[in-house]
């Protein structure tokens, strides 16, 4: 199986994470594994095909990020899904840099 090498750095992050098909509606809820500026990956039983598109948020330290995105990688094996963040907000991006300055430190 191959991945999709991350474009940026990524750190260990655990939050919660909600996933929704735009098509589809499915929501899945779950753990991201670790943060980059351009993606996380997450830890769960449920997967959602390669290149789905799909509203994105993250809860974590008292702050919400929100973000469009695309999957790019289902690993079932491993249980893991890759996400790409495709339209990122200014005010969420702040966020986003918020948790990664944390998580350098």
């Amino acid at each position: 199986m191959y991945f999709e090498r991350p474009r940026a750095r990524r750190y260990p992050l655990v939050a919660g994470i909600e996933i929704t098909d735009i098509d589809s509606e499915t929501q899945i809820r779950a753990q991201t594994r670790d943060l980059s500026l351009f993606g996380c990956s997450v830890k769960t039983r449920e997967l959602l095909p390669k290149g789905t598109i799909a509203r994105i948020r993250i809860v974590h330290a008292g702050m919400t990020f929100t973000a469009l995105g695309r999957v790019t990688y289902a690993g079932q094996s491993v249980g893991v899904l890759g996400l790409a963040f495709t339209k990122v907000e200014p005010h969420q991006q702040a966020v986003l840099e918020t948790w990664i300055a944390q998580s350098r430190s």
